[in-house]
């Protein structure tokens, strides 16, 4: 795939996805790759004043700086050689590779999903929201995943004088992980005096919830109702999977580059695409099918093996670093402060209980500006979050 070229002749490595998977895979990518290539980054963009976190810092501790590029717009499609802008850049709406990685992740229901592009609209759209639940005398939440179940805590205990339901429709909340993480959950949301409602789904009418300031019902499917000022969807993920939605399989017989039970990206251990066809093309983070957690954890751990594997190819080698899944983890906010660390067992190990670290050290913002530091970006003015 690679060739002897002068380093004025540029190759591209393309990342296509910003958020924390991508921007690892790419700094991964900067440390190592030889001068013949660079990593460039299609970006989108987050939500409220400090998680807009520039990207000018990126590439800071990279080998060559200045090799490297990232490219503000939407891809629109990803074909055999090239990506589809939405806009045009440096003279094209079509940037080459020799690889590219795809690390678009899910979309989230709002608020998580942002409307807006830039970032003015998506503070003033955040701050709206903001607004709404403020006025909100009784909020329902739907889903019991992890983020219906950080929010539920974070507005009681923000607002302990609203009412703050959560209707998960599993028998318990955050079902992928061993029972004890439910008791925690529930241990503290009885704390807080956070309504569980399990075993049931919310009827989401056609033009979705009024949320106007009025009170009304939401029907379940328990056939109950309940009264509220203010639904909050916290329903799961949607793959980012229409940029390699039109890729064929190499045979007429062969697998769909997306897994159609799910809607990930198939993948190999090395986090190349299944097909053989697609060789040069990666999966990481949440749009991977991988079957572990989706999470940073695991995420930074492919983007590390996606690297090392770019780096062999480069040589004109064959990629042999692979990534293993281990037993699901993640850290979760319950409130301002109070946060847990929460790892399955390890049945491979013999492990039958979870692994729990319990902590009341946690900050109202999540300490964001260590995200900032970890991205290049070091502030001396609170302003600068505002720019």
């Amino acid at each position: 795939m690679t060739r002897n070229m002068a380093a004025t002749s540029l190759r591209n490595i393309i990342v296509v996805g910003g958020s924390f998977v991508g921007r690892s895979t790419a700094q991964e990518l900067a440390k190592i790759i030889p001068p013949t290539h660079r990593p460039r980054f299609a970006i989108v963009p987050g939500q409220e004043h400090k998680a807009f976190i520039p990207y000018s810092g990126l590439f800071a501790n990279a080998t060559n700086p200045a090799a490297h590029t990232v490219v503000q717009a939407r891809v629109t499609s990803i074909r055999p050689g090239y990506v589809e802008l939405d806009r045009e850049w440096q003279g094209s709406n079509r940037i080459p590779f020799d690889y590219v990685i795809v690390a678009t992740g899910t979309r989230l229901s709002k608020p998580a999903a942002m409307e807006h592009d830039d970032k003015l609209s998506s503070v003033e759209y955040l701050q709206k929201h903001q607004s709404d639940v403020k006025r909100s005398k009784s909020i329902l939440i739907v889903g019991g995943g992890a983020v219906g179940v950080q929010m539920a805590t974070d507005l009681k205990e923000y607002y302990p004088d609203k009412e703050v339901t959560v209707v998960q429709s599993r028998p318990r909340v955050m079902p992928s992980f061993h029972p004890r993480l439910h008791e925690i959950i529930q241990k503290r949301f009885d704390e807080l005096a956070v309504r569980l409602i399990t075993g049931s789904r919310v009827k989401i009418p056609p033009g979705g919830f009024p949320n106007d300031g009025t009170t009304f019902d939401v029907q379940l499917t328990n056939g109950t109702t309940e009264s509220t000022d203010f639904v909050i969807l916290a329903t799961g993920q949607t793959p980012n999977n229409k940029l390699v939605a039109d890729l064929e399989p190499s045979t007429p017989e062969g697998l769909s580059v997306i897994n159609p039970d799910n809607g990930f990206i198939r993948v190999r251990p090395t986090m190349q695409f299944l097909d053989e066809k697609y060789s040069n093309m990666f999966a990481v983070g949440d749009i991977a099918d991988t079957g572990a957690q989706k999470a940073a954890r695991p995420g930074a751990a492919q983007a590390a093996v996606v690297a090392k594997n770019i780096q062999t190819l480069i040589e004109g080698k064959q990629p042999e670093e692979k990534f293993i899944k281990g037993p699901g983890a993640i850290h979760i906010t319950l409130g301002m402060k109070y946060n847990v660390i929460f790892r399955n067992p390890n049945t491979a190990e013999g492990q039958t209980e979870p692994w729990i670290n319990e902590k009341n050290g946690g900050q109202e913002d999540m300490n964001v500006e260590a995200m900032w530091q970890r991205m290049g970006i070091y502030v001396n003015n609170p302003r600068q979050y505002h720019l």
